[in-house]
């Protein structure tokens, strides 16, 4: 009988852990992909990628010439292993980890 694979402490608290188990070794619960650095929080914008998702978040960005702030958004591509199922427009925190690929350098931590 083989043992079932629990998840790997990522070492940032989460209050939720994947219960599926999957073998991919970019994935920070269940392979060997180490999350340090940068946090964010944001809103899954497309899903159409295999193992990738792209998350975007809002910010307001101050232009001293006219005294005003004006609307920005921050887009990136973020790895997702299989044992997270997400759709369009779920909350994710994503961290930052070495680069997975070459527009992909950050992965999601949890869904929220």
């Amino acid at each position: 009988m083989m043992a079932e694979k629990t998840a790997n402490n990522i070492g940032i608290p989460t209050k939720t852990i994947p219960k599926e188990v999957c073998s991919d070794d970019a994935c920070p619960f269940h392979g060997s992909l180490k999350v340090r650095g940068k946090i964010f929080k944001g809103t899954v914008a497309s899903v159409n990628m295999d193992r990738s998702v792209v998350v975007e978040w809002n910010y307001t960005f101050f232009v001293p010439k006219f005294e005003r702030y004006e609307r920005r958004k921050t887009k990136l591509v973020v790895h997702k292993p299989p044992c997270f199922h997400l759709k369009k427009g779920d909350i994710v925190r994503i961290g930052e980890c070495r680069p997975v690929s070459k527009t992909k350098k950050f992965v999601i931590i949890e869904k929220l």
